[in-house]
């Protein structure tokens, strides 16, 4: 698992080098950025916290509009510090089927400066990775949202076209 990644303290932006990481799915399966990126754009979603209205509300946007998501040839997959047991039992108590990533030490949403030090969670905030010519992912696009304020899926999947 990735725990050696210098942290940001701002949004990473575009144009940036996307750094890799492997972190656990809700599964307990090693899922890495640069193997994803390989097949497509991907769509980092952060949240704070499972189980909670905005962050569902995100989710459920994820799980219900996977073919637009993959019309546009991009994978979206969910992020935040909660546990993968945590993830796995919203993901079956909701329904969804996307996959969600769980940065239980925190180093990915530092490393992408969307860290939430009073809370000690991911800030909510989209990143949006394509392959570059040599191989290495790279930020399109990103975004850091107010805690309220749900990610817009017609922005986001401009940013991928």
């Amino acid at each position: 698992m990735t725990n050696d990644l210098p942290p940001r303290d701002t949004l990473i932006q575009p144009g940036d080098t996307a750094p890799d990481f492997t972190i656990s799915t809700q599964d307990r399966e090693d899922w890495s950025l640069s193997d994803a990126v390989k097949k497509g754009d991907v769509v980092l979603c952060f949240f704070p916290f499972a189980f909670t209205g905005v962050c569902g509300t995100e989710m459920e946007c994820l799980s219900k509009e996977m073919k637009r998501w993959n019309d546009a040839g991009a994978t979206a997959v969910g992020i935040s510090c909660d546990s993968f047991a945590a993830l796995k039992a919203w993901a079956e108590r909701e329904g969804y089927t996307n996959t969600m990533l769980s940065d239980i030490h925190r180093t990915v949403c530092k490393a992408y400066g969307l860290y939430w030090a009073e809370l000690n969670v991911a800030q909510r905030g989209t990143v949006v990775i394509g392959q570059s010519d040599d191989g290495v992912g790279t930020v399109r696009w990103s975004q850091a949202r107010e805690p309220g304020n749900a990610m817009d899926l017609d922005e986001v999947l401009a940013a991928i076209a």
